[in-house]
């Protein structure tokens, strides 16, 4: 049976709940920030410039000149210097820096953030033993992403290497989809419970092409991610051509075959173009039956889907027509978070509320 604002009355509400929603909302909002930094952070080449991995006394930046130029003859060591940056002195040092620092401070920030009010809440009871123990996985997991983020930062130290490795970026991205999903995904059922659902319609073809986007969405992410890591932005910057060809020449160029799926500049821009083009056609055409098929909040979320996707298509094609710059790039990887927000508002708000509360 459909739900609609009739059964919506009969939900009993527990707004006890949307002080630990909005803290959530929040989380989630800051993982998304974490995202964007990262991006900036590796389109400007700062990632390596902190050679360090110091959970509690990196939190404050050098205080002294003999600090900085500590961490500078540090830097001096690893082949991104030698082979990129050689003779840029301190204050190009700086210039790195900075972002690289500002990028774990945010993660030292979350952390915080979410194991304070999580102590906070527990204490109180206002969280079951079931949503603490999906928040303790959470902050774990957590933790253990800044420990893959050093992992994957050692990578660009070794030999011949100016940037890290695309596998480890590709496993800290996914890593951080999978945190930014899970907050989320919690937040809303929760918000859900504290103020009750709002009247949404949707036919079970609808729910699973909905599904569906997310899952392609966070497909093409990581994907991308194999874009950024072997900085395959910077070449066949035209649209929808590359070299003249739809599918380049040197597509399978690797040997043995699967490394072309992530060693092959060609190969894995073209998969990344491939991918994203079906994945935007799946979401228009879900928020286009969404349109025709749903009613309520459904149909809200699958509109705001659409014109994000549009929006995310668009700004990609920008961003590799003019070479992948700082600004265009960050943005573009900001909006595949965006995307895969819209996608899940949208797959939350068809989900069947049943009478009275349900677990988060």
């Amino acid at each position: 049976m459909p739900f609609d604002a009739a059964t919506a009355i009969a939900v009993r509400t527990r707004p006890e709940l949307r002080p630990v929603a909005i803290w959530l909302f929040i989380l989630a909002g800051m993982v998304l920030v974490m995202v964007t930094l990262g991006g900036a952070t590796r389109l400007s080449g700062s990632g390596l410039s902190i050679m360090e991995w110091a959970p509690l006394m990196g939190t404050l930046p050098p205080l002294s000149e003999a600090e900085w130029a500590r961490l500078y003859k540090l830097y001096q060591q690893i082949p991104q210097y030698e082979l990129v940056n050689r003779g840029f002195g301190l204050e190009g040092f700086k210039s790195i820096f900075w972002l690289e620092w500002g990028h774990r401070l945010w993660g030292r920030l979350m952390g915080l953030a979410l194991a304070l009010p999580l102590l906070w809440f527990a204490v109180r009871g206002r969280l079951g033993r079931g949503l603490v123990l999906r928040l303790v996985a959470i902050l774990a997991l957590g933790g253990a992403q800044g420990a893959i983020g050093w992992f994957m930062v050692a990578s660009g130290f070794e030999a011949d290497r100016t940037t890290v490795s695309p596998y480890r970026l590709v496993l800290h991205l996914g890593m951080a989809v999978a945190l930014y999903s899970l907050l989320l995904w919690t937040a809303l059922g929760l918000w859900r419970q504290a103020v009750g659902p709002r009247p949404a319609v949707a036919t079970r073809l609808v729910r699973r092409m909905t599904a569906l986007c997310c899952a392609a969405i966070a497909l093409t992410m990581l994907a991308g991610g194999f874009v950024a890591g072997l900085r395959a932005g910077l070449t066949y910057n035209s649209f929808p051509f590359m070299d003249g060809q739809l599918v380049p020449i040197s597509y399978g160029a690797l040997r043995p075959v699967h490394l072309n799926l992530f060693e092959n500049v060609a190969a894995v821009q073209f998969n990344h173009r491939l991918l994203a083009t079906l994945t935007a056609l799946l979401c228009l055409g879900t928020a286009a039956l969404g349109w025709r098929r749903s009613a309520g909040a459904a149909r809200s979320a699958l509109v705001t889907l659409g014109l994000a996707t549009a929006a995310q298509y668009a700004l990609g094609v920008l961003t590799l027509i003019w070479a992948v710059p700082l600004g265009l790039g960050t943005a573009h990887q900001a909006m595949a978070m965006v995307v895969l927000t819209a996608a899940m508002l949208a797959l939350h708000a068809q989900r069947r509320h049943p009478i009275g509360p349900t677990p988060a």
